[in-house]
């Protein structure tokens, strides 16, 4: 337990610090947001923020988990370098598509299908790595069983597990990147699920499975204990970004003095999607990223509805916090409003797993 605290202070005290230094350096070099024209009025005066500060709090969190084990002499997983290693790739997506805005001075980045294509590529590996590196109880970092709250008997199978975990992980990236429109939306709501995180996999830690069956489903192991590779080195990781998120968040909130840009929303939504996958518990990434999914529907909704009725929308405008913008709502009242929303959404998910454990 020890890890989690110095994984978590380490991190926000790097990006609390850090985010500063990274405010002067980027400013100095004139790296500032680019303000799209059919937006929110309201946001023009962001013009020039400084942008990519994804960078920040993607070290942050992997320095924290690696001081970490440095000061209390453990050995890393690879799950966790799994996970770390989905965050960076993600994060140099971002990274680029930022890096080509601020260096041409207008809103058109990385070409969207190249985006997604790198996305689908890093994620693909990760699944298909996930599969691999089994331990001393046959236990891989990814289960080939589908989970909901904990393992299934669903059996999926190789290829569709992979399949599956690009799902999760384009939904998850794209879905931070869709709330991270206004200061501190994403920011905010990331903690909140982070800190869900670091709970579930204490929680799976003290309740592991000393002796495993492999020829059974793991959904019928005995007294409803959890069969998951490295639950408590992935807490330390949830904290790390948790912490890193937080020391952050001291300069993402309105007014901000930096935004996070794509290098961190996807990244983040990597770290999401990445930490449910091996912490067996993807279909709760549902009700944990709550608010992600109401902002990315909203998108959706407005999408279809715009082609199926001519030109008609169903919002002033999308994602959904847009549309409150219009209506007249101050951006601190909306971003508080849904952060409210977000945590209701990861209480509701904690609920469901621990209603889970009971019941077994």
């Amino acid at each position: 337990m020890k890890q989690i605290l110095i994984a978590g202070a380490f991190a926000l005290v790097f990006a609390l610090f850090g985010t500063r230094l990274l405010i002067r350096v980027l400013a100095g070099k004139g790296y500032g947001q680019i303000i799209r024209d059919d937006g929110p009025s309201s946001h023009h005066i962001k013009r020039g923020t400084p942008t990519m500060g994804g960078i920040i709090f993607i070290l942050a969190a992997v320095l924290g988990y690696c001081v970490a084990h440095l000061v209390t002499g453990t050995s890393i997983t690879v799950s966790a370098l799994l996970v770390m290693g989905l965050v960076v790739c993600l994060g140099f997506i971002g990274f680029l598509d930022d890096w080509l805005k601020v260096s041409r001075q207008n809103s058109r980045g990385l070409p969207g299908r190249f985006k997604l294509l790198g996305q689908a590529i890093f994620a693909a590996l990760f699944g298909y790595l996930g599969l691999q590196f089994l331990d001393s109880d046959s236990l891989a970092p990814i289960s080939q069983y589908l989970s909901g709250v904990r393992e299934t008997s669903i059996y999926l199978g190789s290829g569709l597990v992979i399949i599956w975990v690009v799902i999760m992980v384009m939904s998850a990236s794209n879905g931070v990147n869709l709330s991270d429109g206004l200061d501190g939306l994403a920011t905010g709501a990331s903690i909140m699920t982070f800190l869900a995180f670091v709970l579930i996999g204490v929680w799976e830690f003290g309740q592991r499975c000393v002796f495993i069956d492999i020829s059974q489903p793991l959904n019928n192991l005995p007294l409803g204990c959890y069969a998951v590779r490295d639950p408590l080195d992935l807490a330390v990781l949830a904290a790390a970004f948790a912490g890193g998120c937080t020391g952050f968040l001291w300069w993402n909130t309105a007014p901000a003095k930096i935004f996070m840009g794509d290098t961190g929303s996807l990244a983040l939504g990597g770290a999401i999607a990445g930490l449910a996958a091996t912490l067996r518990v993807e279909l709760l990434l549902i009700p944990l990223g709550g608010l992600f999914v109401i902002i990315t529907l909203s998108v959706l909704i407005q999408t279809v509805y715009f082609k199926l009725s001519g030109g008609k929308r169903v919002f002033k405008m999308a994602p959904l916090h847009h549309h409150f913008e219009l209506v007249g709502w101050e951006q601190i009242t909306i971003v508080i409003r849904f952060w409210i929303i977000g945590g209701l959404s990861v209480a509701a998910g904690l609920g469901l797993f621990y209603a889970q454990w009971v019941a077994k």
